[in-house]
């Protein structure tokens, strides 16, 4: 799937893409608890869009890493699209 074929509601989302912008972590309360959380925006040749990233998937990607996201849901956030993924879906680095 292209970045510019997202849309609200999407579920079950993946995608190839590199990430181009990492930014810094947050602490923000959830009803699991505090929680950190990032923001990463990943591009592919069809546009960019935000991904977010909690605890664990932080450091797992860096600027320039070409990534893998499978198992993904697009929502709306502030009129920006952005990716989750949760606990059953996967970021991947790509070699």
């Amino acid at each position: 799937m292209k970045i510019a074929e997202l849309r609200d509601g999407m579920r079950n989302v993946s995608l190839e893409a590199k990430v181009i912008d990492v930014s810094e972590t947050r602490v923000v309360q959830t009803k699991y608890g505090r929680r950190e959380v990032a923001n990463a925006t990943i591009e592919d040749d069809s546009g960019q869009v935000s991904l977010v990233l909690w605890r664990e998937q932080i450091r797992a990607v860096n600027v320039g890493d070409k990534i893998s996201v499978s198992g993904g849901f697009v929502t709306e956030f502030r009129d920006e699209l952005q990716v989750n993924v949760p606990r059953s879906g996967k970021i991947e680095v790509i070699k």
